[in-house]
């Protein structure tokens, strides 16, 4: 140990520790200081960083031994003033650059560093200093935090009052389409926002640490498991195996399709007689401290018979494959898509035929929280799970049967969540808590390293598809043939579900007559498959916008304007055969016509042979909800000091559930004339709020957001006086009038058929892209210098949180069409080998032009927009490449020796 005195947050400390304990160690679990965030413990994200001595650093890697006597340290519970936040903590408010949150603190106390050194830094320069100190941010693209950190240094230079950084209430007291901050800015701004891991540091002295057993093999036969050294290891109080869990051991898939061949129950909790992929889980070590467990889970012994490992869907599917799951033939499930007349003979005859083969792999989610929770038993035996899940509700049901409790006595409660981007869609860590708690009596937590948030969590599942055009001379397309394979990974939730999407999706945006496909779900031994954002979209638009650029090249058209001539229409229909509720994408391609041939010109005259300049266009559509009739459940209550409190389920991934709860009820209670801050936000605690369904399918701006509407204004009719005015809390109780209501809504949608017809979504989001890239002739380097976003998302709630989930989702795009990738399991299991874009990888110049056509089964007009800026910003970046140099790139990511490989020689 070493005993050293600390300058921290101005105040002198001192401090005992470890020598080889990272300074954000001593500061998080020692001074409880857990405004400074562990991200992925290897200084690739900048959570971690403070200031020491004036200099950002990453405190992560900076061991005890490295920091001196009297080093001066700043965190971020040391940048406030004294009358309020610095400046960059209004800024962020004010910018929307906190989202999520998770890397807010990193980020404001790295861009103090730099105001403190230059107090007028260019856009540039902030980028650079975000870009040296590896401050990376998975949901916010990047330009609101620059955004924030321009005004916050005119404020700093005196050009700014500090109250400009202030939102201000409208004079007609309407926040609806305004930008007032999410009610969670402050506190993620400030450093006291509590994550999974700073509220399991609150846990009880009893409370247990939990480390997984995990295989180090993709597919083997378990012959042996032998615990009895870890259980002799200091601190350990148990270490559970499949024969310590009280339920059925399984997660259940909740299969709805009948069609799927599969029960739904494949997924084991503990593992107990096969792997089926890496990183699954073996064994839970429960120890007085994580250090203890971790040791422990070192000395399991596991004996295992390998298998062979089938990586791709095509390995899996190929004839001499052996059934993954024994039972269950390894594609499970099958699609068909059937609309229109055959397509045969109008392939046979038609003028243009057109097609190619399309792969669109495993994108990691990388949020900058791994996944953590813990949990607990309460006095009456309740089991209550803590965790970032965003389907409480959905996963109750899903691990309470293998866990061996009552639906009833298990509570599900998402933490404040450091991004998900759709993998907590499925449980991840949940059961495995629960059987934990179960088995020891005892609280317990459990935080995954980075390494394992990379290869022990869902990733995009691939698709694997070919696709065919049929047009006639003039470019109207006739027909459409598509086959698809999704390498779902080895567990089959949702599977069946995702496959649908290609029905739906490949070809979407366009009027096509008719159309044959067929797609299949397929089990393979690599990263299970689960939900992230644009969920199948961004596959199956992948291939689809990428031919009709190559059907536009072979007709000699212009690509923007053979979208024009076929986008929907009056008359058209989806590939699902569903009249689309709006028709706005005429109008969106005119709105970015004249931009495009600016950009079209500017690329052209701004290529050299060293560095060709392009420009690429796609059409991005999404469903709003859960397949056909989806519902949600809201409450809104009258308080006694007359404020409302609003209960809902509205999960948070950081995209601002809370601001679209407050947006919603404030304008459905505008008859009350209510401030933003009389109304009350109870949310994501099953023992508290209802079911409003799971925060995934951008339905929860849609679906809730209609429940809360209903609930706010079934409220205002019970608390009308029949001469007019509203009752008070006290009038309606001394009228016997109930004060909290139950709003339900449920979308007039149909589920597809057999052949992936019907009405699936009653409200949808539209999209047009433009990417304009360089690529380096030499190397093949691509660079997005801008984005464009022509987006109708309906009525906009808040603008500065749908802008922000633009920018984000724009960002991720570009990291799916050029560097992210989930393959190669040692390789890509961390930040910087997944191909996580840094700042100085997305471009600055990101403009969004909204169209915003009213939805009529939208609150107050509004559709979802999370899933829109990522269906399909990779095509455009695709076609662009090929407009800048020739490479054709059909398989992603565009890496720059693919891209080289693929240019014109």
């Amino acid at each position: 140990m070493l005993k050293k005195k600390l300058i921290i947050n101005q105040k002198p400390t001192e401090v005992i520790a470890n020598p080889k304990t990272p300074l954000v160690n001593v500061l998080r679990e020692q001074l409880l200081l857990t405004g400074t965030k562990i991200g992925c413990g290897q200084g690739q994200c900048g959570c971690c960083s403070v200031l020491m001595d004036g200099k950002v650093v990453r405190s992560c890697v900076t061991k005890m031994d490295k920091v001196s006597d009297m080093a001066d340290i700043t965190t971020i519970e040391g940048i406030a003033h004294e009358d309020g936040p610095h400046p960059l903590q209004s800024s962020w408010m004010k910018h929307g650059a906190a989202q999520c949150g998770y890397c807010s603190p990193g980020f404001i106390v790295s861009a103090k560093g730099l105001l403190d050194q230059n107090d007028n830094p260019s856009r540039e320069e902030v980028r650079d200093w975000f870009q040296k100190h590896r401050n990376a941010c998975r949901c916010t693209g990047y330009k609101p935090i620059v955004d924030a950190v321009i005004e916050a240094a005119k404020v700093v230079r005196g050009e700014e009052a500090a109250s400009d950084l202030e939102y201000k209430l409208p004079d007609d007291g309407v926040i609806w389409g305004g930008e007032i901050p999410r009610p969670s800015a402050l506190a993620k701004a400030n450093g006291t926002c509590d994550y999974g891991a700073d509220s399991s540091l609150k846990l009880p002295p009893d409370a247990l640490s939990l480390a997984l057993v995990q295989a180090e093999v993709s597919h083997a036969n378990i012959l042996a498991i032998d615990t009895s050294e870890a259980e002799a290891m200091p601190g350990v109080q148990k270490v559970v195996t499949a024969k310590d869990v009280k339920g059925k051991n399984r997660i259940t898939g909740l299969i709805t399709f009948p069609d799927n061949k599969g029960d739904g129950w494949d997924r084991p909790i503990l593992c107990e007689e096969k792997v089926f992929q890496y990183g699954d889980a073996l064994a839970i070590v429960c120890a007085d401290t994580r250090d203890q467990a971790l040791a422990a889970a070192e000395k399991v012994k596991v004996e295992l018979e390998e298998l062979p490992a089938y990586m791709s869907a095509p390995e899996a599917m190929a004839e001499d494959a052996m059934e993954i799951h024994p039972g269950t033939p390894n594609i499970y499930y099958e699609q068909n898509l059937a609309k229109g007349e055959d397509t045969a003979p109008i392939f046979d005859n038609a003028a243009n035929v057109i097609e190619g083969d399309f792969y669109v792999g495993r994108q990691p989610h990388m949020p900058m929280e791994p996944d953590v929770g813990f949990a607990y038993q309460d006095g009456d035996g309740k089991l209550h799970i803590h965790s970032k899940s965003i389907g409480l509700h959905l996963h109750q049901a899903m691990i309470a049967p293998g866990i061996g409790v009552e639906l009833e006595d298990l509570i599900m409660v998402q933490s404040m969540a450091g991004g998900t981007f759709g993998y907590k869609f499925s449980p991840t860590m949940e059961a495995l808590l629960g059987v934990a708690c179960l088995a020891t009596g005892k609280p317990v937590s459990l935080l995954y390293s980075y390494r394992q948030q990379m290869t022990y969590t869902g990733k995009r599942s691939p698709f694997f598809m070919k696709v065919r055009f049929a047009s006639d001379e003039n470019g109207k397309l006739l027909a459409m043939e598509s086959d698809w394979s999704v390498d779902h990974g080895p567990y089959s939730e949702f599977g069946d579900l995702l496959t649908l999407r290609g029905a739906q999706f490949i070809g979407a945006g366009y009027d096509i007559p008719a159309i044959r496909g067929k797609g299949r779900t397929v089990c393979t031994n690599h990263a299970w498959g689960s939900a992230f954002r644009g969920y199948g979209a961004p596959q199956s638009e992948f291939a689809s916008e990428v031919l009709m650029d190559e059907l536009a090249e072979k007709l000699g058209q212009d690509p923007l304007e053979l979208r024009y001539q076929n986008v929907y229409r009056k008359g058209s229909t989806t590939p699902t055969g569903q009249e689309p509720e709006v028709y706005s994408l005429p109008e969106m391609v005119d709105k970015l016509r004249p931009k495009y041939q600016d950009a079209l010109k500017n690329a052209k005259e701004n290529s050299t042979e060293d560095v060709k300049r392009g420009v690429g266009v796609s059409i991005g559509i999404y469903g709003c909800g859960l397949d056909g009739p989806d519902a949600s459940e809201a409450w809104a209550e009258l308080m006694p000091d007359n404020t409302v409190t609003i209960y809902s389920c509205w999960e948070d991934h950081g995209q601002g559930a809370d601001a679209g709860v407050l947006g919603t009820a404030h304008q459905a209670l505008r008859p009350l004339n209510l401030a933003p801050e009389q109304i009350n936000l109870v949310m994501n605690d099953t023992s508290r709020a209802p079911n409003s369904g799971p925060a995934g399918g951008s339905r929860s701006q849609v679906m809730t957001g209609k429940a809360i509407q209903v609930a706010c204004e079934k409220l205002l009719e019970a608390m009308a006086k029949p001469e007019g005015g509203y009752r008070s809390y006290e009038e309606m109780q001394k009228a016997g009038l109930e004060v909290k209501i139950t709003g339900q809504w449920t979308a007039p949608a149909t589920n597809c058929d057999e052949n992936g017809q019907g009405s699936p979504f009653s409200v949808y989001m539209y999209g047009i892209f433009m990417a304009e890239v360089a690529v380096e002739t030499a190397t093949g380097k691509t660079t997005v210098e801008k984005m464009t976003l022509v987006a109708d998302v309906g009525k906009i709630n808040n603008k500065l949180v749908v802008d922000g989930q633009i920018y984000g989702g724009l960002a991720q795009g570009i990291g799916l069409a050029l560097t992210e990738d989930f393959e190669d399991i040692k390789k890509h299991s961390t930040l910087m080998g997944a191909g996580l874009p840094y700042i100085k990888d997305i471009p600055d110049d990101m403009e969004i032009i909204y169209v915003e056509t009213p939805r009529k089964d939208g609150p107050f007009g509004a559709a979802g927009v999370g899933e829109l800026p990522l269906t399909s910003p990779h095509a455009s970046i695709s076609n662009a490449i090929y407009n800048a140099c020739g490479a054709r790139i059909k398989r992603l990511p565009a890496r720059p020796e693919k891209v080289l490989a693929a240019m014109p020689k």
